[in-house]
């Protein structure tokens, strides 16, 4: 147990070597650094893989932000690479895909009558058009934590969609052929077209979901940052991951303060001794994960020159930078860890 070699190795190796991963997952709560995080991953992916396309479904899309390039519904070429495409798809019903305005509003009706189920059929219709393009791998920057778990229920929810249309056909069939055929959509909108686009839908996701909870093909990343509320938020989405069968075996932690050099703010000591009790935390409850941290900059990551500068602490651990040993900063560094010292002393003490 104690051989260093039981230790994952805290980098993002492992998903990069496992050439039989399909689909990749990057998530967490909102504003740890998710985007920039599977922009970094995707580009990494695309060194090893064929073709690579990243896919936003966050509704307040940052991939154009992070690589300072619009994007669009339409997988786009992401400049400076040959192999690497990004797309940013909205979680919601477009009218313009059903067509026949006469119907745009019972449509609309019709599926806010099944909560979630608008943005199941768009999640299947972005799956449908994914599974017919030609990718060795598709990375999703997904929204916060509780958007990603309902995107996972999506199957579950066009069940009961489903179910709900049965009864509906059932207690009104003769009234909605009639109205359809008045309108003269009966072959785009008639009961059994309807059923029949749910049902086609529900097929794609199963499909797909079948590969998400295969852990050759699919896994999640989460992203955080040390800080309770994130713990928090990890462990619930850890803990959905396994109830819905998702492989998850790597964790990013994201703006880390690490002690370059000697630190004189007590605001800044501070901090990093809170950091340090939540990674502390991590580490205690994901002893088996991948966990990567990575360090707090002064500057935002964006464009992507920054994004392939930042993309080596994903790949080799970072290591803060270690004093010059003059005398005067080496008693500095004394002084301080006897304070630490000091401060740990009168913590056992309370205990």
């Amino acid at each position: 147990m104690g051989d260093s070699e039981d230790i994952p190795e805290s980098t993002v190796h492992n998903v990069l070597e496992q050439d039989t991963l399909k689909w990749v997952f990057v998530g967490g709560k909102g504003g740890v650094g998710k985007t920039t995080c599977s922009s970094i991953i995707s580009m990494l992916l695309a060194r090893v893989r064929p073709s690579v396309l990243i896919i936003s479904t966050d509704p307040a899309h940052n991939l154009s932000d992070a690589f300072q390039q619009r994007f669009t519904k339409i997988p786009t070429l992401v400049y400076g690479f040959k192999n690497l495409y990004a797309m940013e798809v909205d979680p919601t019903v477009e009218n313009d895909d059903f067509g026949a305005e006469g119907m745009d509003g019972l449509f609309s009706d019709l599926a806010n009558a099944i909560p979630g189920i608008d943005e199941a059929m768009s999640f299947g219709e972005m799956l449908k058009l994914v599974q017919t393009m030609d990718y060795s791998c598709i990375v999703f920057d997904t929204a916060p934590t509780g958007h990603t778990l309902r995107l996972l229920q999506f199957p579950a929810t066009l069940e009961k969609g489903l179910e709900k249309m049965m009864s509906l056909k059932s207690k009104f069939g003769g009234l909605l052929s009639q109205m359809t055929r008045i309108l003269g959509v009966e072959d785009e909108f008639g009961e059994d077209a309807i059923v029949g686009r749910l049902e086609g839908m529900k097929n794609v996701i199963e499909q797909v979901n079948k590969q998400f909870k295969d852990p050759d093909l699919t896994t999640f990343v989460c992203v955080c940052i040390p800080e309770f509320l994130s713990l928090y938020e990890t462990e619930r989405l850890v803990q959905e991951l396994t109830k819905f069968e998702i492989d998850t075996h790597n964790i990013i932690i994201n703006q880390v303060l690490f002690d370059d050099e000697d630190v004189e703010s007590k605001l800044l000591k501070a901090r990093m001794r809170m950091q340090q009790k939540y990674l502390d935390q991590f580490f205690m409850l994901y002893d088996d994960f991948h966990i990567t941290k990575l360090p707090l900059l002064p500057n935002e990551v964006t464009g992507v020159e920054a994004l392939k500068k930042f993309s080596r602490h994903f790949i080799t651990p970072y290591e803060p930078c270690q004093a010059k040993g003059t005398v005067d900063e080496l008693q500095r560094r004394l002084s301080r860890l006897k304070e630490q010292l000091a401060e740990a002393e009168a913590e056992l003490e309370k205990l």
